[in-house]
């Protein structure tokens, strides 16, 4: 059944604009579009890409994971998903080439070459095939394919090139007394005359392997040449590979010199494709988090409009009873005494809350933020120790009366001291954002509050998350400030009810004229939102 043609997505446009010269920015966008697309085929077209950036970038367990998850909108049936299929188990052969599984990625390759519906593609795949076939060790096996590569009567030089060098290697792997340096050297130049980089780096590696036994220099000499063009290819596992060969084929003096570069560019690469693995794991865990957030949106919007339904339904239905019904003076006294005793109320329970936030907010969690700070220093300073408690002392006397705000100019690094001095070997803190700037559209009230609240949910943290990371990052929007905490820890189970601190932190947001958006499920971490109006 023919897969249904859909518009091509902007996103997707901006994906390809963007693939090998800028890759994260290319899998991020080509992510975005699985999460919003319904065309299948350009959905597995898109994981194919994304799984191929990973492979480049040495995360081949999630290329294997990208590449699955492409197969499953793909039918063997559906010949308009041939190719892409074909591609995906190319790319999951070669994915297991580079992870020594040969016989799983002869077995892949099997699969591309069935499902392969371009001839020189079924070329590509063969000759892969022959390749982990020679690396297993099989070398009849892999001497059969590549004869086959012989009676193509389309081949080009770069292609006669390849299959020349890939015969001469395996003959002399099966046999070291065969004299593989003439149709290698007849490779190297028909390569040489093509310029053919990729395939100069395969010559110069295949010469410095023959010559490594018997004519050491030699070896050294195309050992040398295959780092020079691995470094115009840019490959770095290329370049490891070349430096290899001029430490086995160098002489003592020159050893060091190569085994230095080498470990500096493998403790490089390994970094590099560590920080390529979190970063590419971080842009689906924010695009799938995106989704999620969507859907949840959606769905709140739903109910919100039911609820909406049935309270007009109930208006109507107590509209149609109250018609008719005595509305007298004696009912209007008594709901305004009734208002008039729950204001009383109100104001009785807003000054005992405002006594109750203030031994909160300035003893327990002074105390707590003292006893952290003692916590994770090495020494103890008795003297600052001694003012901070009597700092604390005098500002609880004060707790009855408000003092005047005072206006602090450099904020943001009082706010950064606050919140990373709950930063411990085991929980690491960042700050995204707390720039002056942000801080110049609050007020002195604001930011008083703003301090206590961000204290309230970092001693928060530190009592009940035991989370390994914590994020807070600090945006400015249209109208708005916005504030959000994040973190890794157990987070909260469903139906927990807010204690105190928390509470507080509602109401003080609530003052502000903002709101306080609460996310969080037991075992995966929570997520706090504050947004109030901009000053």
């Amino acid at each position: 059944m023919p897969t249904t043609q859909h518009p091509i997505s902007t996103d997707y446009e901006t994906a390809k604009s963007f693939l090998w010269h800028q890759n994260d920015s290319a899998f991020y966008y080509f992510n975005k579009f699985t999460t919003s697309s319904k065309d299948s085929l350009r959905m597995a077209m898109a994981f194919n890409q994304m799984a191929a950036i990973q492979s480049d970038a040495g995360d081949y367990y999630g290329a294997q994971e990208i590449l699955v998850q492409s197969l499953r909108y793909l039918h063997e049936q559906d010949t308009s998903d041939r190719k892409c299929l074909a591609s995906n188990y190319n790319e999951l052969g070669m994915v297991n080439y580079s992870l020594k599984n040969y016989d799983a990625a002869i077995a892949y390759y099997d699969e591309a070459i069935k499902l392969s519906v371009v001839p020189n593609y079924t070329a590509i795949f063969q000759n892969n095939k022959a390749n982990a076939y020679q690396k297993k060790g099989d070398y009849q096996h892999a001497l059969l394919i590549y004869q086959r590569a012989f009676e193509r009567t389309d081949q080009n030089k770069v292609e006669y090139a390849r299959t020349l060098t890939n015969v001469a290697m395996t003959r002399w792997l099966q046999d070291h007394h065969y004299n593989a340096s003439i149709p290698l050297q007849q490779a190297l130049h028909l390569r040489l005359a093509a310029k053919d980089r990729w395939g100069l780096n395969s010559s110069y590696s295949h010469l410095a392997d023959y010559y490594l036994q018997t004519q050491p220099d030699s070896a050294q000499y195309y050992a040398q040449q295959m780092y020079v063009v691995a470094s115009l290819l840019k490959s770095p596992d290329d370049r490891l590979t070349a430096l290899k060969k001029l430490i086995l084929s160098s002489p003592p003096r020159d050893m060091r010199g190569y085994f230095a570069r080498y470990q500096l560019l493998i403790d490089s690469l390994q970094k590099a494709r560590n920080a390529a693995k979190n970063q590419f794991a971080l842009i689906r865990y924010q695009v799938e988090q995106k989704k999620v957030e969507n859907l949840q949106l959606q769905k709140d919007n739903n109910a919100k409009n039911y609820q909406l339904f049935k309270q007009q339904l109930l208006l109507f239905a107590s509209l149609l009873l109250l018609i008719g019904g005595l509305i007298g003076g004696s009912y209007w006294y008594r709901r305004r005494k009734e208002r008039l005793i729950l204001e009383n109320q109100k104001v009785v329970r807003e000054n005992e809350l405002r006594t109750s936030k203030k031994v909160h907010d300035v003893v327990a969690n002074g105390l707590y933020r003292i006893m952290s700070e003692i916590e994770n220093q090495h020494e103890v300073d008795k003297e600052n120790l001694l003012d901070k408690i009597d700092l604390l002392y005098e500002r609880s006397r004060d707790i009855s009366y408000d003092p005047p705000r005072m206006e602090t100019i450099d904020f943001h690094p009082k706010i950064a001291k606050l919140i990373l001095s709950f930063a411990t070997s085991n929980t690491k803190v960042l700050l995204v954002g707390n720039q002056e700037d942000f801080w110049q559209h609050t007020t002195a009230k604001a930011r008083e509050e703003l301090e206590h609240i961000l204290q309230e949910l970092m001693v928060n943290m530190k009592k009940h998350s035991r989370a390994s990371n914590v994020v807070i990052k600090f945006e400015a929007q249209n109208d708005s400030l916005q504030i959000t905490y994040s973190d890794d820890g157990v987070g909260f189970a469903e139906g927990t009810k807010p204690r105190n601190g928390l509470r507080n932190t509602g109401n003080r947001i609530n003052g502000l004229g903002g709101q306080l958006i609460f996310d969080s499920i037991l075992g995966s971490g929570a997520k706090i939102q504050l947004t109030f109006p901009k000053a």
